[in-house]
């Protein structure tokens, strides 16, 4: 639909779109699961740091179509968040 209206001009732009989307849904899954964990499941922090590593992929995927720079800006701006959310989890 995005491509059909022309908000997205290259074909290729659909799988980032497809990993952000993925990483906006994991989110939300480690959002619930953060609300009743288990005892032997991966916690709601880990399934949220993945949720944010998708969205960084997708996000420098999209990124460098347009410039390289703002892609690695990306990915550097979620890894320095998640080390600051995990420094911050130990405390």
């Amino acid at each position: 639909m995005l491509y059909a209206t022309n908000v997205i001009t290259d074909w290729m732009l659909i799988f980032p779109l497809v990993l952000v989307l993925s990483g906006c849904w994991t989110l939300v899954l480690g959002g619930m699961r953060a609300s009743k964990p288990q005892k032997y499941e991966r916690g709601a922090f880990s399934t949220m740091g993945l949720g944010l590593l998708l969205i960084a992929v997708g996000g420098a995927w999209y990124l460098f179509a347009f410039n390289a720079l703002y892609s690695l800006a990306l990915v550097l701006l979620v890894f320095a968040a998640l080390a600051i959310a995990a420094a911050l989890r130990r405390k």
